[in-house]
């Protein structure tokens, strides 16, 4: 398979997908091929390298059809019936040889969406780093478009969970890879499609303007089900990818040196004379002392597979529970990164810091009057929920413990948040401001 490519090119970089924006765009080339379907219109599936001006390179996942032998560039968004042929690929078990690999098809058993034909597809027109279609209102397959060589952690948490029968996630139903020369990867995954789900970020906006003590009956619930999903996730001890491991005091050190120099060049780089900064200014080494705990904190307690990007925005309200969604891990983070096991503590972390966006945002974005108190509040129902239901054994010995090592992983969320907003959101640097303030004074305040 040959493209023009300047066309090519062009093609990807006006793509939603790509994540190479702000790059110069030096080469592009088909690093391999296979056709999936004969008949017309045909569909192949390509692996594209994008190599830019700087000498780094990312690898795409295009798919295209052929009428008359004509290529149309990677039209899934606008042909969406095509993607049916990956679905009935799953449902037969196909394997696709290529010019240096092969395509292999996988389906699990018993997955509803895969019994019978599906009917007319629709593109889900919000997602950003993939290409998302719904069947029928009964299954979504996930077409992963940036690629990294390995097994993605969303097929790798949600084969497990489904396998272990854990029912607050959207199931999983197949998946599709991709092994050869260039890598061997995870091209895409079909999983139920939970109908009528609500958003957790947008429902608790909502709720927030309508009546906020309704969204804090929900939080108990919420840290039940993550206390759940963290014992199951830690609960086979001869599987090497998903076995608790009590972290060693070298592991602590690499993370907190990591973490240590993030901070470090995080407040180096802050500006100076912004208001919105006073609270913090010049503070930099109390947040890194703070962080240094980590290796004391964390001598207790288990590390295991964990969501890894746990916020309310990936969440769904579905019916009367709530359902957990969107396994990737942090986009930024590089994919061994994204699959190394954690304390489970960072994803509550994560959580209790979408409390906090979510009552300063609430205001102006719904014009909501969110009562004094309500973050603590939050914060206090979803961690009894998520403690009376988590194997403790997981966590530090004793409250203290816990809160300690809580603090950590708020603070460096904090400082990611503040480097965040800093570049894309300007007006909402009070928020990890805030946090950061909260986070460090408690240890530097006179006894």
């Amino acid at each position: 398979m040959s493209f023009d490519e300047r066309s090519l090119i062009e093609h990807v970089m006006q793509q939603r997908w790509y994540g190479g924006k702000s790059r110069g765009i030096a080469h592009a080339q088909v690093l391999d091929s296979a056709v999936l379907r004969t008949q017309e219109p045909q569909l192949a599936l390509a692996l594209v390298e994008v190599r830019y001006e700087t000498g780094v390179h990312d690898l795409y996942q295009l798919l295209f059809s052929y009428h008359e032998g004509e290529p149309g560039l990677d039209v899934l968004a606008d042909e969406p019936a095509l993607a049916r042929e990956l679905v009935s690929a799953m449902r037969s078990g196909l394997t696709v040889q290529s010019a240096d690999g092969s395509v292999e098809f996988q389906r699990v058993e018993g997955f509803p969406g895969l019994v019978k034909e599906l009917g007319w597809p629709r593109a889900i027109d919000t997602e950003q780093s993939n290409t998302s279609i719904v069947f029928d209102e009964e299954a979504i397959l996930k077409v992963f478009r940036r690629l990294e060589a390995g097994i993605n952690p969303e097929l790798e948490l949600l084969r497990f969970l489904t396998d272990r029968g854990y029912p607050n996630i959207a199931a999983l139903g197949g998946w599709y890879s991709y092994s050869g020369g260039p890598l061997a990867a995870t091209l895409g995954i079909l999983q139920e499609y939970v109908k009528d789900g609500q958003d957790g970020w947008e429902l608790a906006l909502d709720e927030l303007a309508a009546d906020p003590e309704r969204f804090l009956g929900r939080l108990r619930r919420l840290g039940e089900v993550t206390g759940e999903l963290h014992t199951v996730l830690a609960s086979d001890p001869n599987d090497p990818s998903f076995a608790p491991e009590v972290p060693s005091v070298e592991s602590l050190g690499l993370l907190t040196a990591t973490v240590d120099e993030e901070i470090a060049h995080v407040f180096l780089s802050l500006p100076e004379d912004d208001e919105r900064l006073a609270p913090i200014a010049g503070r930099g080494e109390e947040v890194r002392e703070q962080l240094r705990l980590l290796t004391h904190a964390g001598t207790n307690g288990k590390q295991i597979r964990v969501h890894g990007d746990f916020h309310l925005g990936q969440t769904l309200w579905a019916g009367d529970d709530w359902v957990i969604i969107d396994f990737e891990g942090e986009p930024a983070r590089s994919l061994p990164e994204r699959r190394r096991k954690r304390s489970p503590l960072r994803d509550v972390a994560g959580m209790l810091r979408s409390f906090a966006y979510v009552a300063i945002a609430a205001g102006p974005l719904r014009a909501a009057q969110v009562p004094e108190g309500w973050e603590a509040r939050a914060r206090e129902k979803f961690l009894d929920g998520y403690l009376a239901t988590v194997d403790p054994s997981l966590l530090p010995n004793g409250q203290v413990g816990i809160e300690r090592l809580l603090t950590v992983f708020e603070l460096e969320k904090a400082v990611y948040e503040l480097r965040y907003e800093l570049d894309n959101r300007p007006d909402w640097v009070g928020i990890p401001v805030a946090a950061i303030q909260r986070l460090i004074e408690p240890a530097t305040a006179p006894s």
